[in-house]
């Protein structure tokens, strides 16, 4: 774990003492936890809502073919060739 240097105003030191006091949580923690928050709110939804609709799509479609695994290059190449 690295270490890094924070300056907060008064009021934010204040209330981050008072709530650390309260929940017995340290301050450090306290931080952690609310980077993380940051970093979870700045993921792209856009993304994790395609990755599911990818997810949830798989297996849903039958090609009616049995050796997709072993010939998938080939029936790729017939089908870009059309």
């Amino acid at each position: 774990m690295a270490k890094t240097k924070v300056e907060l105003p008064d009021e934010q030191l204040r209330t981050l003492k008072h709530l650390s006091d309260e929940t017995k949580i340290s301050m450090d923690e306290l931080i952690r936890s609310a980077i993380n928050l940051l970093i979870e709110a700045s993921r792209d939804p856009e993304k994790e809502r395609r990755v599911s609709r990818a997810i949830a799509a798989a297996g849903k479609f039958k090609s009616g073919k049995s050796d997709i695994s072993v010939e998938h290059d080939k029936y790729l190449e017939e089908d870009f060739d059309k």
